[in-house]
């Protein structure tokens, strides 16, 4: 009985922590809907990794670095007659991987005056210096 009980108290601590970077994760997509909503480019990309080395995938075209998928954004939700519209997320499943690395899958959906698009996404989270941030985007429509 010993070995049983120590089993699952071990475990507790480690389960424990992964709820906690399911939140820390979920939080970040949240903050993400929020500031898109309220046409803030600038607070959405908080969740993107702030790195040369951030990865996007999307109808085939790749982009690679931070400042690139913010143009690419900027020139698809904000360019001439575009509008950003209202972001909605949803079938949102998160794997923690380990203490630094999760892996997220759902739904995305924009609606706009125009139209309404959306596809699946796949998300590579690491937890660094600044917390959890997608490090890798693949979106499709």
């Amino acid at each position: 009985m010993l070995p049983t009980l120590f089993v699952a108290v071990a475990l507790a601590p480690a389960n424990d922590l992964r709820d906690q970077d399911d939140k820390a994760v979920r939080k970040v997509l949240a903050d993400q809907v929020a500031a898109w909503n309220t046409g803030d480019l600038d607070g959405f990309m908080k969740g993107y990794w702030d790195s040369p080395e951030l990865f996007f995938i999307s109808g085939g075209k790749d982009v690679k670095g931070f400042k690139a998928l913010k143009e690419r954004y900027d020139t698809s939700y904000r360019g001439e007659g575009k509008e950003m519209g209202k972001l909605t997320f949803s079938e949102v499943h998160v794997e923690v991987l380990g203490p630094d690395a999760a892996l997220v899958r759902g739904k995305w959906q924009v609606e706009t005056k125009k139209e309404t698009v959306g596809g699946w996404y796949t998300l590579v989270f690491r937890k660094l210096d600044g917390g959890w941030k997608i490090t890798h985007d693949h979106t499709s429509k």
